[in-house]
């Protein structure tokens, strides 16, 4: 059953103002194993020097070892408007899977981007950006909501047809620094179009680390319990004064699907202002340890990985 954009709205009024949505601690966490998704292409793509192919090929197979259940590895944009991810269809092709469960992500913009990334058999899934802010929409993928509407729709059908999955961020889902509209309705409405399209995935971004912890809590759990036939995760940028309140209220609200970046690093230079870094995947390790929330990792290959992080984000 669909709900529909309407419905969403009512709902969330009826459960905003008849219970404590706000995130609270006394909500027992949840036991189920979260999906942990590295993220180094986000890392990557705003560094202000060119890392060399090489390079990204040995990170990205250290990264392999780890046991992530996702790596966002590269993306099939514009080579203009991010130069440093244009040896993607290079470097996906050196990548050896051979020995790890973890699935290969890539980022793109359009349909064409999607017709690049869906030749690749060592791709999974196709993550695209989808802002609820028209500013930003336009700067990230040079296209408007609607127009970026109906390339979901199109790039969802393409998914269908190779076997692949597409996974939808909702950039600025909480919030934007532009003055466009914003609300909690608006998110819950462009996400019902989303399912609507039977996309299975779905990720909450906090493009530029403006969620409050409250937010992240009531947002996530609303469509956690309102789409339970629904991946929800959340892409979280913080920095370290409150990324431990932003990644329990999602914990306490039934996410079980997290993005982060080695070292912290990362951000969209599309957003045209000072970059606000991914959770850091160092830090949320241990934590969803202690709660027994997460699948054993190598802790031997993590470490290297850290060592190589080390060495290629250097100022």
């Amino acid at each position: 059953m669909i709900v529909t954009g309407m419905n969403i709205s009512i709902l969330w009024h009826i459960l905003f103002y008849c219970r404590n949505a706000i995130f609270a601690p006394q909500y027992a966490i949840m036991n189920q194993p979260v999906k942990l998704i590295e993220c180094p292409r986000d890392a990557m793509q705003g560094w202000k020097h060119f890392i060399p192919t090489p390079q990204k090929v040995e990170y990205l197979n250290a990264l392999l070892q780890v046991g992530f259940d996702t790596l966002d590895c590269g993306s099939f944009v514009s080579p203009k408007a991010i130069p440093q991810m244009a040896d993607t269809a290079a470097v996906i092709p050196q990548l050896d899977l051979s020995h790890s469960k973890t699935k290969l992500l890539t980022i793109i913009a359009n349909e064409r981007g999607a017709g690049d990334a869906v030749v690749f058999d060592q791709v999974s899934y196709l993550g695209f950006p989808f802002s609820v802010s028209e500013t930003f929409q336009q700067r990230n993928t040079n296209s408007s909501i609607g127009e970026s509407l109906e390339r979901v729709e199109e790039i969802q059908n393409l998914c269908i047809k190779t076997g692949k999955q597409l996974v939808v961020y909702i950039s600025m889902g909480f919030g934007n620094p532009y003055g466009d509209p914003y609300s909690p309705e608006i998110v819950f409405e462009w996400v019902d179009k989303m399912v609507a399209m039977d996309i299975g995935i779905i990720s909450l971004a906090d493009t530029v680390g403006v969620a409050t912890p409250e937010q992240v809590h009531s947002i996530t759990k609303y469509l956690v319990d309102t789409l339970p036939d629904t991946e929800i995760g959340v892409h979280l940028h913080s920095t370290p004064f409150n990324q431990q309140a932003k990644l329990e209220a999602a914990v306490q609200a039934g996410c079980g699907r997290f993005d982060g970046a080695l070292k912290g690093i990362g951000g969209c230079p599309m957003a045209d202002d000072e970059l606000v870094g991914n959770m850091n995947t160092e830090w949320m390790i241990p934590y969803f340890e202690q709660q027994g929330l997460l699948p054993a990792l190598n802790k031997e290959a993590l470490q290297r990985c850290s060592a190589l992080a080390d060495k290629i984000f250097i100022s």
